[in-house]
């Protein structure tokens, strides 16, 4: 029984939709540590900047004072004296972290479609074209019409959907 259930274990876990998986998470999870930075690291400052020299990890709301009382200089000094805060500043970098991943993946996405439809297959040049005499499919090549047996001069003959019926 246990053999069995490890054969079967063994087996799911060796297909390759999950060995992509753990690839993916595992690719995601460094990705999300490049965005973390990304955010903390360049937007923030420069939407800091911006906004007058703010750190947006440093807006928070005192929702009960702690062992000592406010005003705090900041997140970490709150928290240190045991304050409870309402941290809508890290919402905010999350928020930030979030849109920043979501225009990436856009990008990626974008990227992945424009490379597909480069790659789709250019279409065929048409192989019929009709008589302008009996509207019936004839060869591009032909001269001659098999069905009406009418003379076909090349520049009189459009190809196939084009002629007027």
């Amino acid at each position: 029984m246990a053999s069995k259930f490890l054969k079967e274990f063994r087996e799911f876990a060796v297909k390759g939709n999950v060995v992509d998986m753990a690839v993916g998470i595992i690719i995601g999870g460094a990705f999300t540590l490049i965005v973390q930075s990304l955010v903390k690291n360049v937007m923030n400052p420069i939407l800091g900047l911006l906004i007058g020299g703010v750190d947006f990890a440093n807006f928070f709301i005192v929702l009960k004072e702690g062992g000592t009382a406010g005003p705090y200089a900041s997140l970490a000094a709150a928290q240190e004296a045991g304050a409870v805060t309402l941290d809508y500043g890290l919402f905010l970098n999350a928020v930030i972290s979030f849109v920043i991943v979501a225009f990436v993946v856009f990008l990626l996405v974008r990227s992945i479609n424009r490379m597909k439809r480069e790659e789709a297959v250019a279409p065929k040049a048409p192989t019929d074209k009709a008589c302008p005499h009996c509207f019936m499919t004839i060869p591009v090549k032909a001269t001659k019409c098999g069905h009406c047996t009418a003379d076909l001069p090349v520049s009189d003959l459009e190809p196939q959907g084009t002629a007027a019926t």
